[in-house]
């Protein structure tokens, strides 16, 4: 059940407990314990616990979380429990590296439609999906009920891509281009820049 009162901050962190509770059940493991996942993540046991704490108790006294039913609970929680089906826009060397990642498969979502403005990629196929013009894409997103979209395109492109995304009934933006988006509230936008992130981390650099 979505709570907006849980920090934004605390659900950030969900997806990196699904992701280490997976790692350690291919280790073959069935219980764990906080101690363990914090030796994992860099996150302290504490704060994982209280994490926890904010959406029910998952574990006992003494015993620690079941992998497997932690891993379910958690999938509920993130609502990927089933399978998102994702829109690509912009199939250039970005999009054709997110479209080839195997990683997307069974952690809920599949990239379903790719779409592009270069007439030479229309119809090619990468992984799964084959690039349908850019023209069609808000009917074709609007029809086949996608409310989740990635946006690849350069940043002179971007806000047109995202305002036909909203129009298309896209809730859910994730914009790898190196811009600042206008979107209306109750859509949910986050951008993934690497030269921020970089930025970030040589503050800490001499």
């Amino acid at each position: 059940m979505l709570n907006d009162k849980i920090p934004d901050i605390i659900i950030s962190r969900l997806p990196q407990y699904l992701r280490a509770l997976n790692w350690l059940e291919m280790d073959g493991k069935q219980t764990t314990s906080s101690q363990e996942l914090a030796d994992h993540l860099g996150i302290s046991a504490a704060q994982i616990r209280k994490d926890l704490s904010q959406f029910g108790g998952f574990g006992k006294q003494g015993m620690g979380y079941s992998i497997p039913y932690l891993t379910k609970e958690l999938r509920k929680i993130l609502h990927v429990d089933h399978n998102w089906e994702v829109a690509l826009v912009g199939v250039g060397q970005l999009g054709i590296a997110i479209a080839n990642y195997q990683g997307f498969q069974g952690r809920g979502f599949n990239i379903v439609m790719g779409f592009d403005s270069d007439p030479g990629k229309i119809g090619k196929k990468y992984g799964n999906l084959t690039v349908q013009p850019i023209a069609g894409m808000d009917v074709a997103i609007k029809n086949a009920g996608i409310v989740i979209a990635m946006i690849t395109v350069p940043a002179g492109q971007a806000q047109d891509i995202a305002d036909r995304l909203v129009k298309a009934e896209v809730k859910t933006i994730l914009n790898y281009a190196p811009i600042n988006l206008m979107v209306p509230q109750g859509i949910r936008m986050r951008v993934i820049d690497p030269v921020i992130e970089l930025q970030r981390m040589t503050y800490y650099l001499e």
